[in-house]
This record gives C-alpha cells, sequence and structure tokens, in this order.
C-alpha cells in the first residue's frame, strides 16, 4: 500500500506542483486549501504523514499542527517562507518534527519525507517484534524514568508517555550513551539523518518538547556544545 500524505497549503499552485512532485515519487496524496479543511480530512481518513503550510486561512499550520498531536503522533513536517524564523520555531515548538522552506526543492523535500517516514516505520516495526520477544526487553531505569529499549516504550513514575518518532530516536541516543555530551551536529546526523548541515534549532526545540514529557532534570545542557543525559 502506497504511503498517503496530507498536503495542506492555500496556494494552489504550490499544492498542486508539490503534489504531483510526491506522486512521481510513488506517494498519494489529498490536498487541502484551508486549515480547518485539513483537519477534517485528517479526521476523516488514515494519513502517514502531513505537510502543513504555516500561514493557513481560517486555521493556520501552527494550530493545526497543535490539534493533530492532541491525537496523533504520525511525522508532520512544516512548510515556511524564507526567513521566517520565528514561524519555524513556532512550528517545531507545537510539535512538527521538520521543516522546509519555500521555494521547495523537490530533492529536499523527498529526502525530509523518507527520513521521517522511516523513523515511523522503525518505531512500528520495533514495537510490533517486542510485543513477540518481550523476554528479550531491555529496560533502563533513570530515577523516575523507565526506557524499554526493545518494546520502544517509556514511563515516567510508571505512567506511559507519549512520544512522537522523532523524541523517541532522539531519547533513544541519549539512553545510549548516559553521561556523555553530545554535539547537536551529530544527534542531527543520528536522529533526522541530516547528511549536511542542518538547522541546530531543529535540535533544541526538539529537547525542549522532550524535557517537557521526562522531565527536565533528565537532559543537561552543554554551553556552546549540545547536550548530556543524566544518570
Amino acid at each position: 500500500m502506497s504511503v498517503h500524505i496530507l498536503l495542506v497549503e492555500d496556494d494552489e499552485a504550490i499544492r498542486r506542483s508539490v503534489g504531483l512532485a510526491l506522486e512521481r515519487y510513488g506517494y498519494r496524496t489529498s490536498g487541502a486549501p484551508d486549515g480547518l479543511t485539513g483537519l477534517e480530512m485528517f479526521r476523516d481518513g488514515a494519513h502517514d504523514l502531513l505537510i502543513l503550510d504555516v500561514m493557513l486561512p481560517l486555521l493556520d499550520g501552527i494550530g493545526l499542527c497543535r490539534r493533530v498531536r492532541e491525537t496523533s503522533q504520525a511525522p508532520i513536517l512544516m512548510m515556511s517562507a524564507r526567513g521566517d524564523g520565528l514561524d519555524v520555531i513556532a512550528g517545531l515548538e507545537a510539535g512538527a518534527d521538520d521543516y522546509v522552506v519555500k521555494p521547495v526543492d523537490t530533492a529536499e523535500l523527498i529526502a525530509r519525507i523518507r527520513t521521517l517516514l522511516r523513523r515511523a516505520t522503525f518505531t512500528a516495526s520495533a514495537s510490533d517484534s517486542a510485543a513477540q520477544a518481550t523476554a528479550d526487553a531491555r529496560v533502563l531505569t533513570f530515577r523516575d524514568l523507565a526506557v524499554d529499549t526493545c518494546g520502544l516504550e517509556v514511563r515516567r513514575d510508571g505512567e506511559l508517555l507519549a512520544l512522537t518518532p522523532t523524541e523517541l530516536r532522539l531519547l533513544l541516543e541519549f539512553v545510549a550513551a548516559p553521561g556523555v555530551a553530545l554535539q547537536r551536529q551529530t544527534l542531527l546526523r543520528k536522529v533526522w539523518d541530516y547528511g549536511w548541515e542542518g538547522d541546530s534549532r531543529v535540535v533544541d526545540l526538539a529537547v525542549q518538547r522532550l524535557r517537557k514529557k521526562i522531565g527536565a532534570e533528565h537532559i543537561e545542557t552543554v554551553r556552546g556544545f549540545g547536550y548530556r543525559f543524566r544518570r
């Protein structure tokens, strides 16, 4: 079954051109011209990934991202006009996994989509395998936090946490090297699969979201370098 992508973009020309580009790579697409229509389509259908423009009528991309995150951990890619740094930050804070800038470069867009889908597929397949191999589950405990690296479940004080695939991959990198300072560019390469210089804000805001869920005390900022997971 082909991957189904929901593209929410109010500019019809961009929506059509991006949709055609995605279909040439074998993706199935649905398009929405505004945030409210996008939200209705998301609720009515099964979508594997969402691409949201930041500036949308009726409900902007930031608000739509927040509404989606209330019920779903599906990968979300934001599209922002070049230079709109505040929009990028707001989108990542709202729960988006990554972003691209307009005008959209098709090769970069496809690379980002493949990375997000690969991450989500890894999470789902590993969870399915763990259901049949619970005896081999490896649970790492850090004070109030328990990370099942086989079942890919994270609990805080016994309560199961809802982490996005990006947040989970980030946490797995941290718990694999507790006490070790990890550089932002290293995390970009390992978690986001960036083969080029990526935007370190992606890391910073993902860490910020992760801290809110697992507790800020678990992740220490190493000034001018990156982050360290505290034992």
